[in-house]
């Protein structure tokens, strides 16, 4: 029975991350689509934050890199099973909280670092508690696949460079913000993190 164990505590984060990622995509691919807003101002260097985020992605899912399949993150039993829940549960937070903070943005959501015509600071619902709470999920959504199929170091790359993508990102559209809405912003980033409670 023991011997069964990393098989199972592998195999049931493996396709509930998977499943995770369906909904996350399906978040952005389904959501109300508002009518089409004019942009205001754009930050390009966003650009390359997406480009290393994504980079960041590709060596978790990248099976030549990662262990052979199925094989748990850990080899002991009792640890396999801590770490399966714990891949789970981080999936399932994040896609919640990005669905969440998806809708509460609307028409002001872009892929690009932009500002729309009429754009508002967003401050309630998942912005209570991160200001920028689609990267949290994102980030939340690489390290679940990381344990669930790479290795540790390489789950370690993925996430420096996924973090660089992302202060880069974050940067380049807090400058829009600030820009924007001055001292309302400031005492907003004050108050919250950009991204993960107590740290950043």
């Amino acid at each position: 029975m023991l011997g069964q164990t990393p098989d199972v505590a592998a195999r049931a984060p493996l396709y509930g991350v998977i499943v995770c990622w369906f909904v996350f995509a399906l978040t952005f691919l389904l959501r109300r689509r508002p009518p089409k807003a004019q942009a205001t101002r754009r930050n390009r260097t966003a650009t390359i934050g997406i480009a290393l985020q994504m980079v960041g992605f590709v060596l978790v899912w990248y099976r030549p890199l990662g262990r052979p399949a199925f094989a748990p993150i850990v080899s002991v039993p009792s640890w396999a099973e801590v770490v399966a829940m714990l891949t789970l549960a981080i999936a399932a937070v994040s896609v919640w909280l990005v669905n969440a903070a998806v809708r509460r943005l609307g028409k002001q959501w872009a892929l690009a670092a932009r500002l729309v015509e009429g754009h508002k600071l967003i401050t309630d619902g998942p912005y209570r508690l991160v200001r920028n709470p689609i990267y949290t999920d994102m980030f939340g959504m690489l390290l679940a696949t990381g344990l669930a199929l790479s290795r540790w170091s390489t789950l370690l790359v993925a996430i420096v460079v996924f973090a660089a993508g992302t202060y880069i990102r974050v940067r380049s559209e807090e400058r829009l913000l600030r820009g924007a809405f001055g001292s309302e912003f400031d005492e907003y980033a004050r108050r919250v993190p950009a991204l993960i409670p107590g740290i950043w």
